[in-house]
């Protein structure tokens, strides 16, 4: 059996900064209240005309990814993009990659996990590599939320925390069996779907034709909606649970940690469980600050600035763990 490691990393994050204040130009919050209760101080927007999409950016970070990792473009072989923002209802932004970087006519997978997609997308390339089924896989989390949130007061509560951005790997066959990814665990818990959910357009509900003939301008079935505080709840015993899963299985223990990087839900969250497990404050990696919550491009943008920064060096272990929308949660263990 083959082993997998993370062999070139980069992200894209637009250029338009929106601070606090200039959402408390058009929404009645402030900077005060929006960083209290999650930790952001500005997010990344894309601006109409600028060219970005959620497919455009990914195929920006992977460009980085792919020359980082020092593979020709023309040996990958698969493509996975995790994303709740595609270009279009179909196809999925994986084939639009694959266009767009003229690679040859590889498989393309798209995968709807939302905040723990990445995670998802690396644990899928994980055991395509160590069944010797593909040799380079690009992964990808990119998301456009600004252009779907209500950015109204009526929205504030969901929509002061996401920005838009992207991130991207490349996973290909580790030679030594103790470095590369360890081990990864996901999960899921359907009954709380409606917690954190758009509804609409559903072919499940609301049809795309019932919300033309209703011509509804206070529907907000398609806007984001968050029960935060049960959502906040669960998320702090989900990573936990999680994170100690991945240690185990890899005979390892929180002492082992050198870097933890956290999806970037809240600010809050992430020093819970950095408290909880007492590690240190470079022992974890936080940039909802600067970016807010780019859900399936969170942690390939937050691991990438900490590989950059020095952060990550090559032996370390390096743990990421997600939760979101599902509810769907899971962890990757990594030696470096």
């Amino acid at each position: 059996m083959y082993h997998s490691k993370i062999a070139g990393l980069g992200y894209y994050v637009p250029e338009n900064i929106v601070t606090n204040d200039d959402l408390s130009k058009r929404i009645d919050t402030n900077d005060e209240w929006i960083q209290e209760r999650t930790g952001i101080q500005e997010r990344r927007h894309i601006v109409k005309g600028d060219g970005n999409t959620t497919t455009s950016m990914g195929v920006k970070a992977a460009k980085i990814a792919i020359e980082r990792s020092g593979i020709a473009k023309e040996d990958i072989d698969f493509i996975i993009f995790a994303t709740l923002s595609p270009d279009y209802y179909f196809p999925g932004p994986g084939v639009l990659v694959q266009r767009d970087l003229g690679l040859n006519t590889v498989g393309a997978l798209d995968i709807r996990n939302q905040c723990s997609g990445f995670v998802y997308a690396l644990s899928i390339a994980d055991q395509y590599i160590k069944t010797g089924m593909y040799k380079n896989i690009l992964i990808i989390g990119s998301e456009v939320h600004s252009t779907g949130l209500d950015m109204t007061t009526r929205g504030r509560g969901v929509s002061v925390i996401f920005g838009d951005g992207a991130g991207a790997a490349i996973i290909s066959r580790e030679e030594e069996p103790n470095k590369g990814i360890l081990s990864t665990h996901l999960h899921s818990e359907g009954q709380y779907a409606e917690e954190l959910i758009v509804k609409a357009p559903g072919m499940g509900g609301r049809w795309v034709t019932d919300i033309i003939a209703d011509n509804d301008p206070n529907d907000e079935s398609y806007f984001p909606y968050m029960n935060g505080q049960f959502v906040f709840k669960n998320a702090v015993v989900r990573f936990s649970e999680v994170i100690m899963e991945g240690l185990k299985a890899s005979n390892l223990d929180v002492s082992d940690i050198n870097m933890l990087i956290p999806h970037q839900a809240n600010l809050r969250i992430s020093q819970f469980i950095q408290q909880k497990f007492k590690l240190a404050d470079d022992q974890v990696y936080n940039n909802i600050q600067k970016y807010g919550n780019t859900t399936a491009a969170s942690i390939p943008i937050a691991l990438t600035e900490a590989w950059e920064q020095g952060k990550i060096k090559s032996g370390d272990l390096v743990v990421l763990a997600a939760f979101g929308s599902g509810f769907t949660w899971g962890s990757v263990v990594i030696r470096w």
